[in-house]
């Protein structure tokens, strides 16, 4: 057979079998999908939330639970003494400081004490975080197996220490949806510490869907002229030309999915949509002109700069006023693997006023109630200092104890759960697995971790694995 002929042959013959088996793969799907649909709109949630949506206030590094919210007195009489193998117990420690011959027990520089009801004790770089901690539930017994920034944020951001699977707030959009018609789902922000350490990068994959549908993923909202990038038209083009392209583009779309079948043809086509809606409410939103005096007066002077954590704290409140599900604040900078007296300081100045604001805000106008404040980072830090050095100290990675704390919906405020030994290096009671974090936070929301699932490859994943237990006694 000639070339040309058999070319021609093949390409009419997987035509031909593209064709059948993408229509009746189609209608497959689409039976499926609408199954699907019914389904979670039936069970989801599974139960009454006492919270609607998320505020996750990221600190990308590890903060130092020694410096800010688990008070060591007896570090004082330990300063500059050797960690003992028996606290130690063979911990796998990170290439900075495994190869170090000593392991000095640092004390923090910075002095603690007792505020609000709850008598919580709150480093001296927190003032404004104390006076609403009784807002707060902290958690001082947290804990993960990962001791290195990717994977370790990979799992708290994913619930596994491999890249490729959901985000928290790609399961909660899969989940629960958008309330808001005009605003995807799920929003993210970054602000840059004001430390020296905010070296550690941040990957889209961390607010990304895995293998959820694309239109679960989150949001980047930047500062400056355009906040959502390739959102605004190109000159020449105006709104009512935009519509008819949209209109004309959804047609071949929709053409194109009833001859492949492909659910992410449907996905493109309700982004599309959603960046036309978002045209007009992102401009809306980022527009703070009408947020009164005392507004910014309460979250700092940085909010009125745009890109800053406390701006970006003040969008956030704005964003879930609006119905977005879930918005995830990063603010970089807690690395602290030297000059920690020096640093911390600045980064603790970026937050605390914004963070303090945030909480009080939201309560004001009545929305900490159903909105859940989450606050942490990946791990902790080391006891001991790095390098050997006792003055002008760093702290390495540490996984085996850390500090969270939440507030509003469907936890209990004013109380400190979980506690570590004199060092601050291994949990003696109440531990907190992330597993079990994301299990606790999805009950909040009215969701039973081990049912929200998504089939993949053959099986059903979920957002603990097959871990995560919820921790009651967090619970209002």
């Amino acid at each position: 057979m000639h070339p040309l002929t058999e070319l021609q042959t093949r390409i009419t013959r997987r035509h031909f079998f593209r064709g059948s088996s993408g229509a009746l793969g189609a209608a497959a799907l689409a039976s499926l999908l609408q199954g699907e649909t019914r389904a979670s709109a039936a069970e989801l949630p599974h139960f009454a939330p006492k919270a609607k949506r998320v505020i996750y206030l990221f600190q990308s590094g590890g903060p130092s639970q020694l410096e800010l919210m688990d008070y060591k007195p007896e570090l004082t009489k330990l300063h500059g003494s050797e960690l003992p193998d028996s606290i130690r117990h063979g911990q796998r420690l990170t290439g900075m400081t495994s190869g170090q011959k000593s392991f000095p027990v640092i004390a923090p520089k910075f002095k603690f004490s007792q505020h609000g009801s709850s008598g919580a004790w709150l480093s001296e770089l927190l003032p404004h975080t104390a006076r609403i901690v009784d807002e707060l539930c902290i958690v001082r017994s947290m804990h993960t197996e990962a001791i290195n920034h990717d994977p370790a944020i990979t799992f708290i951001q994913t619930g596994s220490q491999q890249p490729g699977r959901p985000s928290l707030g790609s399961w909660l959009s899969y989940g629960l949806g958008s309330e808001s018609q005009d605003l995807p789902a799920f929003v993210v922000m970054i602000s840059h510490g004001t430390g020296k350490d905010a070296n550690q990068g941040l990957l889209d994959r961390l607010w990304g869907s895995g293998f959820l549908p694309t239109s679960h993923q989150g949001v980047k909202l930047r500062s400056g002229r355009d906040a959502v990038l390739h959102l605004s038209d190109p000159p020449g083009i105006d709104r009512d030309l935009r519509r008819s392209m949209l209109d004309g583009l959804a047609k071949l779309n929709r053409q194109g999915f009833e001859q492949d079948g492909d659910p992410e043809i449907e996905t493109r086509t309700a982004q599309y949509e959603m960046a036309f809606r978002m045209q007009t409410s992102v401009p809306e939103l980022t527009d703070l002109s009408r947020e009164s005096a005392s507004t910014f007066d309460l979250y700092g002077p940085d909010a009125r700069t745009p890109g800053t954590f406390a701006a970006n704290c003040l969008l956030a409140r704005r964003l879930v006023e609006r119905g977005v599900r879930f918005v995830q604040l990063y603010h970089r900078g807690w690395d602290n693997h030297g000059n920690l007296p020096t640093n911390i300081p600045k980064q603790c100045h970026d937050i605390d006023q914004p963070q303090a604001a945030l909480i009080s805000d939201l309560k004001r106008r009545g929305l900490l109630e159903d909105t859940l404040v989450v606050w942490g980072g990946e791990f902790g830090r080391t006891v001991y200092g790095q390098g050997g050095k006792v003055d002008d100290y760093g702290r390495d990675h540490h996984g085996r104890c850390f500090c969270m704390w939440m507030a509003g919906g469907g936890v209990k405020p004013g109380i400190v759960h979980g506690s570590t030994d004199d060092y601050g290096y291994n949990i003696v009671s109440d531990p907190v697995h992330i597993h079990d974090l994301h299990a606790t936070l999805l009950h909040c929301l009215g969701i039973d971790h081990e049912r929200l699932t998504y089939r993949y490859q053959g099986r059903d994943f979920r957002l603990t694995d097959v871990h995560g237990t919820v921790v009651k006694s967090l619970l209002a």
